[in-house]
């Protein structure tokens, strides 16, 4: 990357200027941020895509299909759950670039539990790697705003756009990379070689820290020392009582990972509804914020029940690829890990041409709005469904279903990604209430929390969700909120008030 660096196109006033060496014409602090979560994000991916082979492979956990996805389902929910705390950590506690700092430790020390060759470290790895993404997901995107003068920096939206980059080149190398070696060679070498992408991240980010913003280091509403203290008693106290529970649990011999998995998914339920019901009747948002909030649960509802399916690519479409799909392509055999590549590089290659028919689209006046697009995304992730309902036929009769089917699937599923998630991150920004200016990002990832313990607590209930009626139920159900939303868009719209 240091080919990119150019001098002095820094506009004055930005955290670099003047003679100051910029990347891409940015500041020269997004290169270190570029860095990390493209290291960050090779991590999360290579683990995310041995994670479900590797629980039911003989050589690993041997685990059901129906007890892999949960576990892999419970694992995605917990990591945006824990966002919402990782962004008040930095609000309180550390400021983001501490907060950030400290994540990607965790995140190298979870990687390096799950290389261990032990079993009973496993889900201790998982928590790790999960607390340390949710500190990590809520501040470093906070960072790159730091970098501008403002929302009105014209070069504001192309730095986050080469941000993106950097997220979709790390989830793209991962599984090859990792997902090859955890395969082919070694399950926890492939986990240390995630342990290793995370610490050349740090390393990148600790050496390039200095060109940061200052504003990443301010803890913006530092707690004072009562609350500290307060905080700590009340976290020993549940800490406390977890380990009361869990022991006396242990020790009579009842224990099984539903003990564990259980009260994960039902919180990944319940405080996503909790959440968005204390903002909905807080008293101290006006007449038109409350309008919106009402509009949102719309696309907060609408995201969750997308994401339960989208996330089985992950899960039940890559193992569906392991015991029932032929993974080769002009004769060779490639890992089954791959097909979590397909995602990455279709973003990278179609998100610039729906930018671009986006903006076309709007020239004439016929852009959609955004419940509109929310129902496109709907309708393409349910039709991702019904066509792996071709190759679950094919395999029901005996065969290996094609490689090609499956990524038909994965870029159905993509193009409903490009239509709903930028969507949804967008419209976040601009419906949220000024006093939940900060922490709606954290609301939208909650849909994600939501949309994963659906699919973590339907697993743990015995659902085989590769069965031919289930996914053609699923399919059924995101057409019909798909046809929800649009049915009632107007109404949706004029919640909305002046936002579009």
């Amino acid at each position: 990357m240091a080919s990119s660096q150019t001098k002095g196109s820094a506009r004055p006033g930005t955290p670099d200027s003047g003679s100051e060496r910029t990347f891409f014409g940015h500041p020269r602090g997004l290169a270190t941020l570029f860095m990390t979560e493209m290291w960050e994000r090779f991590s999360y991916y290579g683990m995310k895509a041995l994670l479900p082979l590797y629980l039911v492979a003989p050589g690993g956990l041997h685990m059901s299909a129906a007890s892999a996805t949960a576990v892999y389902s419970v694992y995605l929910s917990l990591v945006y759950l824990l966002a919402l705390p990782g962004g008040w950590f930095a609000d309180r506690v550390l400021g983001p670039r501490r907060t950030v700092g400290v994540a990607g430790a965790v995140i190298m020390l979870g990687h390096l539990t799950l290389a261990l060759p032990n079993a009973g470290t496993f889900y201790a790895g998982l928590g790790l790697v999960a607390i340390g993404s949710g500190l990590l997901k809520a501040n470093i995107s906070t960072m790159v705003g730091h970098l501008y003068q403002g929302p009105d920096d014209p070069r504001r939206d192309g730095g986050f756009t080469v941000f993106y980059i950097g997220i979709n080149l790390g989830a793209f190398a991962a599984p090859l990379v990792i997902g090859t070696v955890g395969e082919n060679v070694d399950w926890h070498l492939g986990f240390a070689l995630a342990a290793l992408g995370m610490a050349l991240g740090l390393a990148q980010f600790l050496l390039g820290s200095r060109h940061l913003s200052s504003r990443s280091d301010v803890v913006p509403t530092p707690m004072t020392a009562a609350e500290k203290t307060a905080t700590l008693r009340r976290a020993g106290l549940w800490a406390a009582v977890a380990a009361v529970f869990y022991a006396v649990v242990g020790f009579s011999g009842h224990y099984t990972l539903n003990w564990l998995l259980v009260p994960i998914t039902v919180a990944g339920l319940v405080i996503p509804v909790m959440v968005i019901a204390r903002i909905k009747r807080d008293k101290d948002l006006d007449r038109a914020e409350q309008s919106k909030m009402s509009a949102y649960i719309w696309f907060f509802v609408a995201a969750a029940v997308f994401w339960m399916i989208y996330d089985q690519g992950g899960s039940t479409v890559s193992l569906f690829a392991d015991s029932s799909a032929d993974n080769t392509v002009f004769g060779w055999e490639f890992p089954v890990s791959w097909y979590q590549s397909v995602n990455p590089v279709m973003i990278m290659a179609l998100a610039p041409v729906f930018a671009w028919a986006w903006l076309a689209l709007a020239r004439r006046g016929r852009e959609p709005g955004t419940a509109t697009k929310f129902a496109m995304g709907l309708v393409l992730v349910g039709a991702s469904f019904f066509l792996f309902l071709a190759p679950l036929a094919i395999a029901d009769g005996g065969h290996k279903a094609a490689a090609m089917w499956l990524v038909g699937i994965y870029f159905v599923q993509t193009v409903g990604e490009l239509t709903l998630s930028p969507v949804g991150l967008s419209v976040t920004t601009k419906m949220a209430p000024a006093k939940y200016a900060s922490q709606m990002m954290g609301v939208w990832f909650l849909a994600v929390t939501a949309g994963d313990a659906t699919t973590g607590l339907l697993s743990i209930a015995g659902v085989d969700l590769d069965k031919t009626g289930i996914v053609a139920l699923q399919a059924v159900l995101a057409v019909v909120a798909g046809a929800a939303v649009w049915m009632y868009r107007k109404r949706v719209r004029e919640l909305m008030g002046d936002v579009r």
